[in-house]
């Protein structure tokens, strides 16, 4: 589908539409750049990421050449064909190195990250050339889509709330950091947003990454993060997505308690703390950005 670019342009666009939302998200995955190199991995139905020769031994980077533009053009067609049909900013995506190198090296989604973890303690040295490839993928795949009109970016750091901070701060911070730090010099007034899934206790390694929006999950409070992290904080979240399942009232209810969160804070994108569930009502999310739009309009 991401291949097909009228589809994912329409894909892309359908939320746009039918929720009046404020920005558009490139319809995308985070292994498009590896499957695009020809690595050897594809989205299974019903699974995720899967990589039928999983990345183990120094062999296998061979495997993961450098991403070029060129290997991405449907990509860059779709961003051509959004930014001509948008009258919102189109944000661009990409995963993070660490996430990525979890797929590649389980070879499926895990939930211990077992071979991950052993690869990064048992040859450090090939850890690092790993997430040196995937950095130099995610810039190259995040500049690509900014060169073609995207006007912010996302890095999704899905699975990073799985390492202890002196393991994040050890070897995966450093490359994230290289991940803004280039595309900061390549797009400099191009706003990123950095968002992991369970990582109340990374937030301030996370902060020191670049000057980011930080995206949090529906587990830390807006008012903890920035006691935390400084007052100018610009946020990206949190509605729980479970409470968008259980009705209207309750998932306003969930909406307001974000808003009052923030406390008319300006550096707020209001969002769900992570993606929509796929039994979700699509009437309860255009009732939740109806209300938000309502309320923050009021303020």
């Amino acid at each position: 589908v991401i291949k097909n670019t009228d589809l994912s342009a329409e894909i892309t666009l359908q939320p746009v539409r039918r929720y009046g939302v404020d920005a558009a998200v490139l319809y995308s995955d985070i292994v498009v750049p590896a499957h695009a190199v020809s690595f050897g991995i594809d989205v299974a139905p019903g699974t995720g990421p899967v990589a039928e020769k999983p990345f183990r031994s120094e062999s296998d980077l061979t495997r993961l050449r450098e991403l070029q533009p060129e290997d991405v053009s449907y990509v860059s067609d779709t961003v051509d064909l959004l930014v001509r049909e948008l009258q919102i900013p189109l944000l661009a995506f990409a995963g993070a190195p660490f996430t990525v190198a979890s797929y590649l090296i389980e070879g499926r989604p895990s939930r211990t990250y077992q071979n991950t973890k052993l690869l990064m303690r048992a040859n450090t040295a090939l850890w690092h050339s790993l997430m040196e490839r995937l950095t130099q993928h995610a810039v190259t795949f995040i500049s690509t889509q900014i060169s073609h009109g995207a006007e912010a970016f996302q890095l999704f750091d899905s699975w990073a709330g799985s390492l202890s901070r002196a393991d994040y701060d050890t070897y995966v911070r450093p490359h994230s950091a290289q991940v803004f730090s280039q595309l900061r010099e390549r797009h400099p007034n191009v706003p990123g947003i950095h968002f992991g899934i369970g990582c109340d206790h990374l937030l301030e390694s996370m902060n020191t990454v670049g000057n980011a929006v930080i995206g949090l999950d529906w587990r830390t409070p807006i008012r903890t993060a920035r006691t935390r992290l400084g007052s100018d904080t610009v946020v990206q979240g949190n509605l729980d997505p479970a409470l968008v399942l259980a009705g209207r009232d309750i998932a306003i209810a969930g909406a307001d308690d974000v808003l009052a969160d923030n406390d008319s804070h300006p550096g707020h994108i209001f969002n769900l703390g992570h993606g929509v569930q796929p039994d979700t009502d699509p009437d309860i999310l255009h009732e939740i950005v109806k209300h938000v739009h309502e309320r923050t309009t009021r303020s």
